[in-house]
């Protein structure tokens, strides 16, 4: 029987984080998904950051996935929360049609 290894949790890491990548590349329209490619690469360095520290024995990657994830759930609350406020006035959450924020 085969045991997963560093490799592996390396391995589909960096998959996820290029399957974030290519969202964000590939729909720049919708910015619901926008925040959900950005969620996932997120946990994709997480994903990362917990295999190294098990494979050192050290739990410093562990306490800084914490850190990541409340950076991380604070920035989706307040993304969700802006996207509330531009539907509202604007009646569309497209990014191509929010061209009045810049400046």
């Amino acid at each position: 029987m085969m045991s997963l290894t560093l490799p592996h949790f390396l391995m589909l890491g960096a998959i996820l984080f290029a399957l974030s990548m290519i969202g964000i590349f590939l729909n720049r329209r919708n910015l619901i998904v926008l925040l959900m490619a950005i969620e996932l690469m997120l946990l994709a360095v997480n994903m990362n950051f917990v295999a190294f520290s098990h494979y050192l024995g050290d739990v410093h990657g562990q306490v800084f996935v914490f850190f990541i994830l409340t950076v991380a759930a604070a920035e989706s609350a307040i993304g969700l929360a802006i996207l509330v406020l531009l539907f509202r006035v604007r009646s569309s959450i497209h990014v191509d049609e929010l061209n009045t924020l810049k400046g």
